[in-house]
């Protein structure tokens, strides 16, 4: 009989241990307090239902915890239309955040909270498809540890901080269709020792001349069409260079085309749009993975070479030059005709 009695006790602490790791709340209830904060803050919004008080935050949509320390390190917030009004300056009060996302969010209004400098450990920085409003914070060079900021799509304004080219790790920058002014800063020439360097400025109001030294930069993707930016554009171009991605078009660069060299690594090319004379160089036709090109609306002159992936592409990738000619437009007028 007493062995029957040891083992029901033991039965009976068994099941309370189990009961009591299940029912264990990983949450950080600093972290927990936040969360609560930014969901009032948008008048509890449906997309933020889960978020209830007597369950675990770590177990929250939208959100993800540390395996380890079981802080919070995501938070995303997509494609809502009931998330109205300023972002909360509670997000702040996440010192654990790595990933902050709130995007397709067509009522989130307002400017980028200063709190958001207290993120430390912030590494991807991703608000777009929004409406806020005002100019990117020049404080955001204090978090150190940002890889990637996307703040495209937004009612931005003012010109873009010098102060972002002090980011050690930043990788990429899209700030593409805002209301961005000003021109592209001298300082991201310091961006030259970040591989594989990601940035588009398209479809602002961006002017003035290029400067050289962001020619040093090693782009693998660079979109700054849609701008009146003027000067030098050959700069970015180079036979060693890693570039993948490249749109120009619609600003107002001035300079020879002949004797560019372009990497083999090129799969878009947009040019079209601005004021590049000379002739097309016969490297062109060199570059294997050419998916996209475009010259069209600029000064050219000469034969299009022949040869490479150039045949692929029509008339109206070449139209409205000074007088370019040769296959896919009329023949040359004279044999020779460079």
């Amino acid at each position: 009989m007493k062995i029957h009695q040891n083992i029901f006790v033991l039965s009976i602490l068994l099941l309370f241990f189990i009961s009591s790791t299940f029912s264990a709340e990983r949450c950080h209830p600093d972290d927990k307090k936040a969360l609560f904060q930014i969901k009032k803050s948008f008048n509890n919004a449906y997309v933020f239902a889960s978020w209830t008080p007597d369950s675990d935050c770590c177990e929250w949509y939208l959100v993800k915890c540390d395996e380890e320390t079981n802080r919070i390190t995501d938070l995303f917030v997509d494609a809502d239309n009931e998330v109205a009004g300023c972002i909360p300056d509670a997000v702040g009060d996440l010192p654990y955040l790595e990933f902050l996302r709130f995007k397709h969010l067509p009522k989130l209004t307002g400017p980028i909270p200063k709190t958001v400098v207290k993120l430390k450990n912030l590494k991807y920085l991703w608000f777009s498809h929004t409406n806020i409003t005002g100019q990117i914070p020049a404080y955001l060079s204090k978090l150190t540890k940002l890889e990637y900021i996307n703040l495209s799509v937004n009612k931005l304004t003012g010109s873009i901080p010098p102060s972002l080219a002090n980011l050690p790790n930043l990788q990429t920058i899209f700030v593409e269709r805002n209301f961005l002014t000003g021109p592209i800063p001298d300082s991201f020439g310091r961006f030259k020792n970040n591989p594989d360097f990601y940035l588009r400025l398209a479809k602002n109001q961006l002017s003035g001349p290029i400067p050289k030294s962001i020619g040093e930069v090693n782009f693998t993707e660079l979109d700054i069409s849609r701008n009146t930016l003027t000067g030098d554009a050959s700069v970015f171009f180079g036979k060693n260079k890693g570039l993948q991605r490249v749109d120009l078009s619609r600003n107002k660069f001035t300079f020879d085309l002949t004797k560019v060299e372009f990497p083999k690594s090129l799969n878009i090319l947009e040019l079209s749009h601005n004021k590049i004379y000379g002739n097309l160089p016969k490297s062109l036709t060199k570059i294997p993975y050419l998916q996209q090109f475009n010259v069209s609306y600029n000064q050219l002159c000469g034969q299009i070479p022949k040869g490479g992936e150039l045949y692929r592409f029509d008339k109206y990738s070449y139209v409205h030059n000074k007088c370019l000619c040769g296959a896919p437009l009329p023949p040359c007028k004279k044999l020779g005709t460079v």
